[in-house]
């Protein structure tokens, strides 16, 4: 395992992501010089990094300026709170933000245009989209870079979060589409495992025997996709014997235009996530 090395870093919003991203910093083979700081509301939570030494947490119900302390000294600062809070965060944090420091943003819809106009001229801001597989350390995270974002900013962020799985970079104008593929993937995943379970109790199945029977099936599934090398078509096909019990289920997918509708769910996604972007 290849030693990762990171500069400084500030995470605001210790909450599901945050901390997601955090765990990845924490795994042995990264270095982070100069520590990291991360914030979040409350002083219970902040108290559960306390045995954690590479770890230094500040609670903003009691600390007022624990943002802005955070942020003093970090090369890269990692924006995870809510979407309609970011605006204000910016502002809170505009002028004790290092010199040359990197704002990377996990929030969803919030444009990098959005991000530059709450910071000082000189400070980049990079949009990310990492998606819940990084509490497990695979995750995909599609990342592009703001209007003053250097190849070596998109460098540092890009290491930070392989250490949480793979990264996609891409222009701007794709991000939506990386939102709507793997940031919102996930869900349509679990989605099709509550209804073939559903489908395994209705055909006679306990539920613990569907649960197993899918959980399992799923996981092997991509399990053997990952280590054949093999294309998703040519396994479906060596599954599918002609005129078999598979070909009558491709067949019912088929006529209901299974690849259709991913296509207009896809672009519901995208075009929510346009609206978000103008404030809708």
């Amino acid at each position: 395992m290849n030693t990762v090395n990171l500069p400084s870093i500030a995470i605001l919003g210790a909450g599901s992501m945050g901390r997601a991203i955090l765990s990845g910093l924490l795994a042995p083979n990264v270095y982070v010089e100069g520590g990291i700081r991360v914030t979040n509301r409350s002083a219970e939570q902040a108290a559960t990094f306390d045995n954690e030494p590479r770890v230094t947490a500040l609670a903003t119900s009691i600390n007022p300026d624990a943002n802005r302390e955070a942020v003093r000294g970090a090369t890269i600062v990692l924006v995870a709170v809510k979407p309609i809070m970011v605006p204000d965060l910016l502002d809170e944090i505009s002028d004790a933000l290092e010199p040359g420091a990197i704002i990377v943003s996990v929030a969803g819809g919030v444009t990098t245009a959005t991000l530059e106009a709450h910071l000082p001229a000189a400070i980049s801001a990079i949009r990310s989209m990492p998606n819940t597989p990084s509490k497990v350390g695979l995750g995909v995270t599609g990342v592009c870079a703001g209007s003053r974002s250097s190849s070596a900013d998109i460098d540092l962020v890009t290491r930070l979060f392989d250490t949480v799985g793979d990264v996609l970079v891409v222009p701007e104008s794709q991000m939506d589409a990386v939102g709507a593929i793997s940031g919102s993937g996930p869900a349509y995943v679990y989605y099709f495992i509550e209804a073939l379970t559903q489908a395994g109790i209705a055909h006679g199945l306990t539920p613990a025997q569907a649960d197993l029977a899918v959980r399992a099936t799923f996981r092997g599934a991509v399990e053997l996709l990952a280590a054949s090398g093999e294309t998703p078509a040519e396994l479906r096909r060596q599954v599918t014997s002609p005129k078999g019990s598979t070909e009558r289920v491709i067949a019912v997918f088929d006529e209901a235009d299974l690849p259709g509708i991913f296509v207009r769910a896809t672009a519901a996604s995208i075009s929510r996530s346009q609206e978000m972007a103008v404030g809708q």
